[in-house]
């Protein structure tokens, strides 16, 4: 079983100018915590790191501070999220039957989380980890509201991500050329597949601003208090 961790991000809205994932959280960089919770998963044999050109040496030494055991390819990542998964799944072992994908700035994500999206891939295919929508939702336009979006059924889209692996293979192969899309699971649904939901934490949220960090440090803080 491969695991994929997107952390390709360049972390210029969080005012840093390293790559997000090595953007400090509690003393360690965010790619820590994904890599510490994957070690924990005995079914992941394998691990696929996607990084800015850049980093790579960054990446290096937080395997070896961690003193890692399992085997981790790194690869650069593409102009968009969506290329470096394509590059990453190009890695990925053809004994693998599942592959689970993550970003690496949601660093809390549990192994049991991981683990549930995993074997509901093994049954269904596919799974993604999810919440369903609290908010109200309001459709803007010029700085006005034009509409109030039903959110009844309405799940906001987390990771990880798990597929078996040639559906996910079949997916990206599947995308036309300079079609974007903002999570693997989107590509999957365009194939027709059905992908089961795997219910999250609003705790397992992607740190992408400055305010999200600082958020993310004051849980840290109460997760170890």
């Amino acid at each position: 079983m491969s695991a994929i961790i997107a952390a390709a991000g360049t972390g210029q809205r969080l005012g840093h100018q390293r790559a997000k994932a090595f953007v400090e959280l509690g003393g360690k960089p965010m790619l820590f915590y994904a890599l510490r919770t994957l070690a924990a998963i005995p079914d992941i044999t394998e691990i696929i790191i996607t990084l800015p050109t850049s980093a790579e040496g960054h990446a290096r030494a937080v395997l070896g501070e961690m003193k890692f055991g399992l085997p981790v390819k790194l690869t650069p990542g593409g102009a968009e999220r969506q290329d470096s998964v394509r590059r990453a799944l190009m890695l990925v072992s053809a004994e693998s039957e599942i592959v689970v994908i993550h970003d690496a700035a949601r660093p809390f994500a549990t192994a049991e989380l991981f683990s549930r999206c995993i074997e509901s891939a093994q049954r269904w295919g596919a799974a993604v980890a999810g919440i369903p929508v609290a908010h109200t939702l309001k459709a803007v336009a010029a700085g006005k509201i034009i509409a109030t979006q039903p959110r009844h059924g309405l799940w906001q889209s987390q990771t990880p991500q798990a597929f078996k692996r040639e559906l996910i293979l079949r997916a990206h192969a599947s995308a036309k050329a300079g079609e974007q899309v903002t999570d693997d699971a989107d590509l999957v649904e365009r194939l027709g597949v059905t992908v089961e939901t795997v219910e999250g934490s609003p705790l397992n949220f992607k740190i992408t601003t400055t305010g999200d960090l600082e958020m993310a440090e004051a849980l840290l803080r109460g997760l170890m208090s």
